[in-house]
């Protein structure tokens, strides 16, 4: 199985570790960037599988960035990470094609379980899988 690349967009450095850290140990390729000029250049030369994309981004905000991506790869999988009730904004996040939102401070088991489910459907690294 080829590693699936998982791109960790956020200005939050501790997110970004955290979640570098979970996706690793999944056994995913992972790549992060604090802003959406870097983030664009690693979609571009990594062609990413799933990018887990920040709401708020000092620069170029989230729903932009994710416009760039999906007209780089329109089959790259977003999910957003959004920190308050932005609603009007998670929605247009949908229209532009993210799959799902995650608000912050999320359950970092369930954007596990999340991912797994849209580059594996549905099968985990994780514990649970042994024996099946």
């Amino acid at each position: 199985m080829d590693d699936k690349k998982v791109l960790i967009v956020d200005d939050q450095n501790g997110i970004r570790i955290l979640l570098m850290e979970v996706f690793s140990s999944e056994g995913y390729a992972t790549f992060q960037a604090s802003n959406g000029k870097l983030a664009l250049e690693i979609v571009k030369k990594e062609s990413p599988d799933l990018v887990l994309l920040d709401m708020k981004i000092p620069g170029m905000d989230g729903l932009e960035i994710l416009k760039h991506v999906k007209a780089i790869n329109r089959e790259i999988k977003v999910i957003m990470m959004t920190a308050y009730g932005e609603l009007d904004m998670i929605k247009e996040a949908t229209e532009l094609g993210a799959l799902m939102h995650f608000t912050k401070p999320f359950d970092i088991d369930e954007m596990r379980i999340a991912v797994n489910m849209q580059l594996r459907g549905g099968e985990s690294n994780s514990i649970y899988a042994i024996g099946s």
